[in-house]
């Protein structure tokens, strides 16, 4: 399928059926440790990027096969690039809701929250994730890059609205790159933002899979840890999910391997966790997609990660 991805194991949200929104690289940051490459249009402007025919017509045909309901625990909306870009987006939400009685979680930069409309558009979701990774204008131009229409004011001002407004659950992930905004006077602007925030879980990250930018380094354990314990008593680390698995293992789908690799690389162990494949034919899968030069292999952090290659049509 081109929009949906999964059944996944995410690390925080359990089996999630990922819907791709905007699966073109469209965002409106070009963060330095984004997974999925270089964006090919940053912007602010907001329209149908996707018909919400062809992505309802994807979770229809899912949504329609034996048993699709005891696959996954949620519906996660994300995007290549920002999902809230897209105009559909509430009533895609809202298509959701009749078609599935499972939660639908929303993954967004936070950048947009400030325009009512799209707070009404998130308002029927259940679980929404924004991100606040810098609460100072220079180290938040500096990690997330922003479009010119969103100063980190506005940013801080729509994620607060957004929470006095949102009636399911908000969750913010903070993510920390070492040495751009993991400095005491960074902790303490997003002690000050937090407090006007207010969510009921804060997510503390740090660079995992192959950035954009080598520049990007990641934090270790134990400063996350410190670092959590300054943000509040509401703070976890997010650990790589690393759960036991299943052993019902699925028959392996090159195109669904595709699929989960084109919107972030993973390590052979992390796509037979997320999609049920048996480790061993995970392995030859990948080297017959690697021998086929469907996909690449980076090494980072000591962690062989696969990824889709890049093509021409794909560079921003």
């Amino acid at each position: 399928m081109k929009y949906i991805f999964g059944p996944v194991n995410s690390r925080r949200l359990g089996r999630s059926l990922g819907i791709d929104l905007i699966p073109t690289r469209i965002c409106s940051f070009d963060c330095i440790y984004c997974e999925v490459g270089a964006k090919r249009l940053i912007t602010g402007v907001r329209k149908e990027y996707v018909p919400l025919p062809a992505l309802l017509s994807e979770v229809d045909r899912f949504l329609t096969q034996p048993d699709a309901a005891e696959l996954f625990d949620l519906l996660t909306i994300t995007a290549s690039g920002e999902p809230t870009l897209h105009t559909g987006i509430g009533r895609f939400i809202e298509a959701l809701k009749k078609r599935s009685d499972k939660p639908v979680a929303v993954l967004t930069n936070g950048s947009l929250l400030s325009d009512p409309e799209v707070r009404r558009d998130l308002a029927a979701a259940d679980l929404v994730i924004p991100s606040l990774d810098a609460a100072r204008d220079e180290r938040y131009r500096k990690i997330n890059r922003p479009h010119a229409d969103f100063p980190i004011a506005r940013l801080i001002d729509g994620l607060a609205r957004f929470s006095q407004e949102f009636q399911g659950r908000l969750w913010l992930e903070i993510l920390l790159v070492k040495g751009i905004n993991d400095r005491p006077e960074d902790i303490a602007a997003l002690q000050a933002a937090l407090r006007m925030i207010r969510p009921r879980k804060i997510q503390l990250n740090t660079v995992v899979r192959p950035p954009l930018e080598q520049s990007a380094l990641p934090l270790s354990e134990a400063e996350l840890n410190i670092i959590a314990g300054q943000l509040g008593p509401t703070t976890e680390v997010i650990a790589s999910f690393k759960g036991e698995g299943r052993k019902d293992f699925h028959p392996v789908d090159e195109e669904a391997i595709i699929a989960l690799i084109r919107r972030r690389p993973c390590p052979m162990e992390d796509i037979s966790s997320a999609l049920h494949y048996q480790p061993d034919l995970v392995k030859f899968a990948l080297e017959r997609l690697c021998r086929k030069k469907r996909i690449t292999k980076r090494l980072h952090n000591e962690i062989l990660y696969y990824q889709v290659r890049d093509t021409p049509k794909d560079r921003p």
